[in-house]
């Protein structure tokens, strides 16, 4: 994997003692995959992130892994907020949902493998800290959204994705809290973002039989 500098002037120090245990995978959501990248080196615009993945598999380095990155805003995750302190973010090139949104190509997501790994090889980020801007964020939003193999990331040791169903949970805003979303929120909005992960065919924020066995799969598998 060739990785190509690009450096961004939006990053600053990590708080002292903050470890780097999150892995934070976004897609783009802007017309190209250069006006993305232009954009994360703009110091007016003030967002960054570690690393960009282009469609056609090349990798950019934004910000050295050590430094802070502005990725991921207003975010939470088991029990912990400002998750930029504590994460390394990757920006996949994809329009969107505002730009017509579509499936990330095969060499993409190979790249984006490759990336992973070298990542969680030099950190040690539990598989359950490996997440989506939807879910530490379900409320503001839908990325890297429901198109995005998080099955796949997970057959190559990068996420969690269970091997089969589990008995259906009972208290649905208890077994959302225990995977790590936050608990303030409606819970449609909750369980919409669970289903961008975990169950991409329904994405509709009804907790239905199949939705809530996905969550005792999941947490069987945290």
């Amino acid at each position: 994997m060739r990785i190509i500098p690009a450096p961004s002037p939006n990053h600053d120090a990590r708080p002292d003692g903050a470890p780097i245990d999150m892995l934070v995978l976004h897609y783009t959501g802007m017309l190209s995959g250069p006006a993305a990248l232009a954009r994360l080196r703009d110091p007016e615009a003030k967002v960054s992130s570690h690393y960009l993945v282009e469609e056609d598999g090349r990798v950019f380095a934004l910000v050295d892994e050590s430094r802070r990155a502005a990725h991921a805003g207003i975010s939470h995750w088991c029990g912990h907020s400002g998750l930029n302190a504590r994460s390394i973010g990757i920006e996949v090139v994809n329009p969107g949902h505002e730009h017509g949104y579509r499936p990330f190509p095969a060499l993409q997501m190979a790249a984006l493998v490759d990336l992973c790994e070298a990542i969680l090889a030099r950190h040690p980020i539990p598989a359950r800290n490996v997440v989506g801007h939807s879910d530490i964020a379900p409320d503001r939003k839908q990325d890297p959204g429901e198109f995005f193999d998080w099955q796949g990331l997970a057959a190559q040791g990068i996420g969690i994705w269970p091997r089969a169903l589990a008995a259906e949970v009972d208290d649905v805003p208890a077994a959302l809290a225990a995977i790590g979303y936050r608990t303030d929120l409606p819970l449609p909005v909750l369980v919409t973002a669970f289903q961008r992960h975990w169950r991409q065919d329904r994405v509709d924020g009804i907790a239905d039989a199949q939705t809530r066995a996905m969550m005792g799969a999941v947490l069987t598998a945290l």
